[in-house]
């Protein structure tokens, strides 16, 4: 759908892409200031009114000047790239310059107000390219590593904290929109940025789009707030394989405060070169079968998806098994180093903060904070849950948590990813992104690419989880398709997703429900003036 205003046919910014909105600009269809009223026009539909799909936590009080400053030195001197006066949304977690007036809290009171030293390495990268940040998008609070996060009863949803409440989907009312980066997953499926970045797989699949996960080392995590830097790592999600390539293409690249990313092999591609119809001609490519949790309607459209690859021209190896399935499953070494990643990390993030005005500088510290003003925290019953942070407290880095990294390595990546490649002579390994799909990459610290495959059909039960209200199963939820391959294999993994997603289009196939999605458009700004 499109939007005229006089003579010119405006983008529909419910799909809008970053290359059509670029156009725009270069062309003085609108301007920045346009574009990002327009944004915050949508979000003041939907964020807390109507839907209240929480997928915002604040926005930003000087993005108007900022795209007003951008708009004048487009005029003066010319444009900065593709990225030039473009809004984005960024996960809370993600630290943005003090100055500008948005805070970075991982969803938690603890951090409100807190300055950070500087931007965050990869939002540094986005505002020299000249993005703009309309917002903070909302989270599971800590990345869910505060109490024991999931479906079941006395369990923290996904997608809920203290500063940005519950996130919902846009698919279905009162729908879970899964995962940590739940915010950037709805306000991307309903059009309340161009783009954003978070931490990736399953809220991209829950919701419709398209994320990147690059391998551990390729993206600095340098100024967010961490999970694990054996694992967690920040990239784009977008509504399309384009855009999102387009972002990784600004956010990768060495840093030398994130020691990991010092060893990239080599330059850093053009990943938006990547992007070719008939990347899949000629490729191998492996299904872990034994590797597919059961569920009936997301394995269907998983398996007719593999005769769209016999299409494009790919040979598809099924099964292609991981070696150590059965210890992939059951290994318990990823629990022991993400518990003490967490603490490390964490510790070392909030020792680098500016100033905390709740004294809160260690994890010992948050731990005290939340129980003193427990009733003010997350609602009940869930705002008494911290045995994650009191897990990651008590670990320590002992030869035990060496023998789990050293296990996580061995199974996600000897024995694992890279075995099941080579016994196999495969380029990438195929799942369907919701049940174990990202297990194997994450402790391995391989990239995957989740990318829209199909829909919950209408007649599908409804069900509840057990720790809320929020259903976790309905009418017309999104699920995905994920490419899995090796380190650094981000190049031909975006060529391979961007085939399927040209050949298939899924995302297209279904909208949002009708009150999930804003009716505010640039014609609307437009007409103000």
């Amino acid at each position: 759908m499109t939007f005229k205003a006089s003579s010119v046919t405006l983008p529909d910014l419910y799909e809008a892409s970053i290359v059509e909105l670029q156009d725009g600009l270069v062309k003085g269809h609108f301007t920045s200031v346009q574009l990002v009223k327009a944004y915050f026009g949508r979000i003041e539909e939907v964020n807390l009114k109507g839907p209240a799909l929480h997928a915002v936590i604040e926005t930003n009080p000087i993005a108007l000047s900022q795209a007003a400053a951008l708009d004048s030195e487009r005029k003066d001197k010319g444009g900065r790239g593709p990225l030039h006066g473009i809004p984005l949304l960024l996960k809370d977690n993600i630290a943005t310059l003090h100055e500008e007036g948005m805070n970075t809290t991982a969803g938690s009171c603890a951090l409100l107000g807190s300055v950070v030293p500087r931007d965050a390495f990869a939002a540094a990268k986005l505002r020299e390219a000249g993005a703009i940040f309309v917002g903070k998008a909302n989270l599971s609070e800590w990345s869910g590593m505060r109490g024991e996060w999931g479906h079941l009863k006395g369990q923290v949803p996904n997608g809920l904290s203290e500063r940005g409440g519950q996130t919902l989907s846009p698919y279905y009312p009162n729908a879970h929109p899964s995962s940590s980066s739940s915010g950037s997953g709805v306000a991307m499926a309903v059009g309340l940025a161009a783009g954003s970045l978070g931490s990736i797989v399953y809220p991209s699949s829950r919701n419709n789009v398209v994320g990147i996960k690059p391998t551990i080392g390729l993206v600095s995590r340098s100024g967010v707030i961490p999970i694990s830097s054996h694992q967690d790592t920040v990239g784009p999600m977008c509504r399309s394989v384009t855009d999102a390539a387009l972002l990784l293409n600004f956010i990768a690249g060495p840093d030398p405060r994130d020691e990991v990313t010092l060893h990239q092999p080599g330059i850093v591609p053009d990943y938006m070169k990547a992007l070719d119809k008939n990347a899949l001609k000629g490729a191998r490519l492996g299904v872990p079968r034994s590797f597919i949790r059961n569920i009936k309607i997301i394995e269907e459209a998983f398996n007719s998806s593999l005769d769209v690859f016999r299409a494009l021209g790919a040979e598809i190896v099924d099964p292609a098994d991981f070696p150590d399935t059965k210890e992939l499953l059951t290994s318990k070494a990823e629990k022991r180093v993400l518990d003490v990643d967490f603490r490390v990390d964490l510790n070392k993030y909030l020792s680098e903060l500016v100033d905390v005005p709740t004294g809160v500088k260690t994890l010992a510290a948050l731990i005290e904070y939340n129980k003193k003003r427990a009733d003010l925290g997350l609602p009940p019953p869930f705002y008494k849950d911290q045995s994650q942070f009191i897990q990651s407290e008590a670990a320590q880095v002992d030869d035990a948590y060496f023998s789990a990294l050293a296990e996580d390595f061995d199974l996600g990546r000897t024995r694992g990813i890279d075995a099941t490649l080579a016994q196999f002579n495969l380029d990438a390994i195929l799942l369907p992104t919701d049940g174990h799909a990202p297990g194997p990459a994450a402790i391995a610290g391989y990239p995957l690419i989740s990318v829209p495959l199909g829909f919950q059909p209408d007649d599908v039960e409804l069900l509840p989880t057990m720790a809320s209200s929020v259903y976790t199963q309905a009418p017309g939820l999104p699920f995905g398709i994920v490419f899995m391959g090796t380190a650094y294999s981000e190049f031909k993994l975006i060529g391979y997703a961007y085939a399927f997603e040209q050949a298939t289009h899924v995302r297209l196939q279904r909208r949002a429900y009708d009150d999930a999605i804003p009716r505010t458009q640039l014609t609307d700004v437009m007409s103000q003036l």
